[in-house]
């Protein structure tokens, strides 16, 4: 596929109703035969998650991403338990003492899902491809920006020598391919990559069904061992609502993204599990303040008052944040500060930071008329002949961003800015942030445990051109100094250090006003307990199941054994016979019935 607007997919990774849901809402009813098709080892997900690709290379939205993860392994993963580096191809790894080769030793034996041994040339394939053309490092190209050379003395070696000393793990976040299917692809950066995939993690991708269903399979051939279900169907969803009666109605197992009332609504339902997790996503608001090309050249329709730094402070003074968790999340997140989020502490620029400011519309008013914007008749501002008027674009389908723009819009008219909400649907908001077509807009993203890629997305080189075409970009964004600062965060060994570059990094952010953070919101998950268990959070304390950095969540789960052939399993053998006895007393007929089961379930377990 084509390269895809870096604003545009930012737009796209805008908020709903869940971590998937994030993406954009979908347009197409649940596929009866998807879910008629499920059986007790498959877990079905509900989604309305958008999908552009499930091309490595290319994708960045957080449904096929999330998909991603658990098709492909890295040479590196990140723990399930605090997302630290940890064994992924890569049994160990060894940085030089000046940190610029790092040398990777593979595990031995491993198959890809075809059978054919996965070694050091798909790493090398994986991540020269990258290096070499522009549009395959559309993904992750960052990651391997700092990469002089991949050379791979033999099946198990992979060392990367850098350009300058790298401090983030240079073998996380890069899914790596094999070889011998992609190197005979005629043209990787079309290449849709969604029936029949040949991967190395826990599933494979076996079709894709747009707005239907994504089915993935489980992959015998996984180096930690195959998965304990057979696979996995996300099935679409109008709307959440209609997520809702699925699960209740079991035709579906987990529902994520829920609302707050949502989430009430099913606690303490028979059979279902309701789990807040601590993510690792923030949500903002996008602030058009004059988009550039990567080499400088205006373009878009983005207000010019949003120029002015006076104008983005004034709004961001304006917006009362605590108010918006209470009444739009209903308490189910917390105040953000930057775009690393709260869970990711030893980066995260802490609330009491300097730069942190509370709402204050005396200050945001004085602001503004320091700046020269003087009220008008009807209260909205005015300054050489131009009203303070700015376009606040939101997804019509999407309850919370609704529900935000009712708050936002009283507040802004209080301090004497015009906001006029265009309500539309995700894709419209996707094509206007490709060119530039806004002056704000509800956006997000999902952030990686190591902060070195969200901090990249927001370099000047990061910027795409002006038909959205090119690198990768948070909002747009682009400083000199922080640039500057980003290499040198890049390059810093010592961790403490480093995480003082990095809290700089985005106290410059904050200041700039390149977007208003609004909050890092809980993930409210739900799952049919009564079928499925095992679910692995990431961190492990309080984290969230879907959406992951990594492919732990699902990775675990197993189905739901009945109690009596549990206990038989759990007291051994010699209880199993004495149950078995007893039931024989009863009924030979329906001993074979009970036996058959244990048999099952006990396969279903190893």
């Amino acid at each position: 596929m084509s390269t895809v607007a870096a604003v545009s997919l930012a737009a796209c990774l805008a908020i709903g109703p869940a971590a998937t849901a994030f993406a954009a809402p979908v347009v197409a009813e649940a596929s009866p035969s998807a879910s008629e098709s499920a059986d007790a080892k498959t877990l079905r997900i509900a989604t309305a998650g958008f999908v552009d690709t499930f091309n490595p290379f290319i994708s960045i939205y957080l449904t096929p991403t999330n998909i991603i993860r658990y098709v492909y392994e890295s040479l590196v993963q990140n723990d399930a338990e605090d997302g630290s580096p940890t064994e992924g191809l890569a049994e160990k790894w060894e940085a030089s003492p000046d940190g610029m080769t790092w040398t990777f030793t593979l595990h031995e034996g491993m198959k890809w899902s075809d059978d054919e041994p996965i070694t050091s040339a798909d790493v090398k394939y994986t991540y020269e491809s990258m290096m070499n053309d522009p549009m395959l490092g559309t993904a992750n190209g960052n990651l391997v920006a700092n990469f002089e050379s991949v050379e791979t003395p033999d099946d198990l070696t992979v060392v990367i020598n850098l350009k300058t000393p790298q401090a983030p793990n240079p073998g996380t976040e890069i899914p790596v391919l094999p070889e011998h299917i992609w190197s005979e692809v005629d043209d990787p950066t079309t290449f849709t990559n969604d029936a029949d995939v040949v991967g190395s993690g826990p599933y494979t991708l076996e079709s894709y069904s747009a707005n239907q269903s994504i089915t993935l399979k489980a992959n015998p051939n996984f180096w930690r061992g195959a998965p304990k279900i057979d696979g996995i169907q996300y099935i679409y969803y109008t709307n959440s609502d209609a997520q809702i009666q699925a699960l209740r109605a079991g035709e579906v197992d987990l529902v994520t993204g829920l609302t707050d009332t949502q989430m009430t609504a099913l606690e303490g339902e028979e059979g279902i599990t309701t789990h807040a997790g601590t993510g690792r996503r923030f949500t903002s608001l996008s602030v058009n303040a004059g988009a550039e090309t990567p080499e400088g050249v205006a373009y878009g329709t983005g207000s010019p008052a949003l120029k002015e730094p006076a104008v983005r402070e004034a709004i961001r003074l304006g917006i009362d944040q605590e108010s918006l968790l209470k009444n739009v999340l209903g308490g189910y997140g917390a105040p953000a500060t930057s775009f690393i989020p709260i869970a990711f502490e030893k980066w995260h620029l802490p609330d009491d930071d300097e730069a942190i400011v509370s709402f204050d519309p005396d200050a945001a008013m004085a602001k503004l008329d320091d700046a020269g914007w003087v009220a008008g008749a009807d209260g909205i501002r005015e300054k050489d002949g131009n009203r303070l008027s700015i376009r606040l674009l939101a997804d019509a389908e999407d309850i919370v961003e609704m529900s935000a723009s009712e708050y936002l819009v009283p507040w802004m008219a209080d301090i004497g800015v015009e906001l006029k909400l265009e309500t539309t649907d995700s894709d419209t908001i996707s094509d206007r942030t490709a060119v530039s077509d806004y002056d704000m807009y509800f956006s997000g993203w999902s952030v990686n445990p190591d902060p070195d890629y969200q901090l990249g997305i927001n370099l000047c080189s990061s910027r795409p051109d002006a038909e959205g075409n090119g690198a990768t970009s948070q909002d747009g964004y682009c400083n000199p100094e922080f640039d500057a600062l980003y290499a040198e965060q890049h390059s810093e060994l010592d961790e403490a250090k480093r995480a003082e570059i990095v809290h700089d990094m985005l106290r410059m952010h904050y200041e700039d006003v390149a977007q208003i953070t609004l909050w890092y919101g809980q993930s409210l998950e739900a799952y049919r307990s009564d079928r499925f268990t095992g679910f692995t959070t990431q961190p492990a304390d309080n984290g969230i199941i879907a959406n992951q950095a990594g492919y732990w969540g699902y990775y675990t789960v197993e189905p739901v054994v009945d109690e009596a052939s549990s206990a038989a399993e759990q007291s051994g053998p010699g209880a199993a016979l004495w149950i078995g006895l007893g039931v024989l007393v009863v009924a030979a007929g329906v001993v074979a019935i009970v036996i058959v089961r244990r048999r099952k379930t006990a396969g279903d377990r190893e």
